[in-house]
C-alpha cells in the first residue's frame, strides 16, 4: 500500500495553474514535514518544495521563482502544491514526499514516505 497517495495533476496550457494534493488520510502516521519533487523523462527527481510543520518553515528551488506553493491541511493530513503560471519546462512527474520524524529538505534521503507521482503536462 501506498502511503501517500497524489492527485491533480494532468494536461494544461501554459499561464495555467494547477493544484497537487498528496494526503495521508486514513493511514496511521502523522505527517511532520513534507515535500515535492519532480522528474522528467531522462533526468534525475529533483526538489521543488518543502515544508516543515515545526515554525511553518518553507522552502522552495530557485526554478520555481515565486510561481508555486506549498501548504498543509492538518486535519486532512494532507499536502497541497499550488503551481501558478505554468511553463512547459515545468512538465514533470510530481512526487510528494513526507517524514514522520526529522525535518524535511532539499535531500530526497530527507524523507521515508513517497508517493506514486502525478503527471503534469504543460502545452505551449
Amino acid at each position: 500500500q501506498v502511503p501517500l497517495v497524489e492527485s491533480g495533476g494532468g494536461l494544461v496550457q501554459a499561464g495555467d495553474s494547477l493544484r497537487l494534493s498528496c494526503s495521508a488520510s486514513g493511514r496511521t502516521f502523522i505527517i511532520l514535514a513534507a515535500g515535492w519533487f519532480r522528474q522528467s523523462p531522462g533526468k534525475e527527481r529533483v526538489f521543488v518544495a518543502y515544508m516543515n510543520w515545526s515554525g511553518g518553515t518553507t522552502c522552495y528551488a530557485a526554478a520555481i521563482g515565486g510561481r508555486f506553493t506549498i501548504s498543509r491541511d492538518n486535519a486532512a493530513n494532507t499536502v497541497y502544491l499550488q503551481m501558478n503560471s505554468l511553463k512547459p519546462e515545468d512538465a514533470a512527474v510530481y512526487y510528494c514526499a513526507a517524514t514522520v520524524s526529522g525535518t524535511a529538505s532539499q535531500v530526497r534521503e530527507s524523507y521515508n514516505l513517497w508517493g506514486q507521482g502525478t503527471q503534469v503536462n504543460v502545452s505551449s
